[in-house]
């Protein structure tokens, strides 16, 4: 399970059937309360910049745009990209879509926001989470914020943490996951068996956990800093047990 400097391990996770699972599996009214919370937690208004990376298929670009904010969003997958563009294009949505991985962030790109949702954070190797956090503090302005989503955090995943999943379908796609903790180096890995009909597609996720104050201290390493603590999308506080950390920070 090593992966060299230059091949991560979502570089080819993402295809059509994990992604048609995920495009199924969150309903869209989640979206726009993660949406909402965004806007309302980095105030943003119509004409805001934000970064959205990784971006995945696009559903908080296409709901911040919709929202009148000018977002720039960047995934490593290009069948994700693909679907977000149509899906923009069949709205009339102006959006700015980029094919390229979260570890080489866009030099052209100022915001009032960055965002990482989805629990793409804890994706990297902890070298490159720090140079990822930083890469973000460089493009968002003064004054600007950070939101962090993930619910990977040791406080969210390792209460009454079972190995054991069952498979589920979303979207007419199955999904088989085998999971393992690896104690010493703090990832929790899924190896996935995506199925439709006769398609099949396998992968390995890892996601690195981290303590709550760990993602603080990375955070306000980077650049950022006032970092808010909360455990979902209506500003709950967050807790030992929330089922999910969002982070707000800003930019001094």
């Amino acid at each position: 399970m090593s992966h060299d400097s230059l091949s991560a391990w979502y570089a080819d996770f993402f295809t059509e059937l994990p992604n048609a699972f995920w495009r199924a599996a969150v309903p869209e009214e989640l979206t726009a309360d993660e949406v909402a919370f965004v806007v309302r937690a980095a105030g943003l208004r119509p004409g805001s910049r934000v970064l959205d990376v990784p971006c995945g298929s696009g559903r908080h670009a296409l709901e911040l745009a919709r929202r009148g904010c000018r977002v720039t969003g960047l995934d490593v997958s290009a069948e994700a990209v693909a679907h977000a563009r149509a899906a923009a294009g069949a709205e009339g949505l102006d959006l700015d879509l980029r094919l390229g991985d979260m570890r080489a962030l866009p030099a052209d790109v100022r915001a009032e926001a960055a965002i990482c949702m989805g629990n793409a954070f804890g994706y990297l190797e902890h070298a490159a989470t720090r140079e990822f956090l930083a890469g973000l503090a460089a493009l968002v302005v003064p004054g600007g914020a950070l939101v962090l989503d993930s619910g990977f955090v040791a406080e969210s995943l390792l209460p009454g943490l079972s190995l054991e999943e069952e498979p589920m379908t979303f979207g007419g796609v199955e999904a088989v996951s085998v999971n393992e903790y690896d104690v010493a180096a703090g990832r929790w890995l899924t190896s996935f068996t995506f199925r439709r009909g006769e398609q099949e597609h396998r992968g390995t996720s890892v996601q690195h956990v981290y303590t709550t104050a760990e993602v603080v201290r990375l955070v306000t390493e980077a650049g950022f800093t006032g970092a808010e603590l909360y455990g979902g999308a209506d500003g709950t506080p967050y807790r030992l047990g929330s089922p999910r950390l969002l982070l707000v920070a800003r930019r001094p």
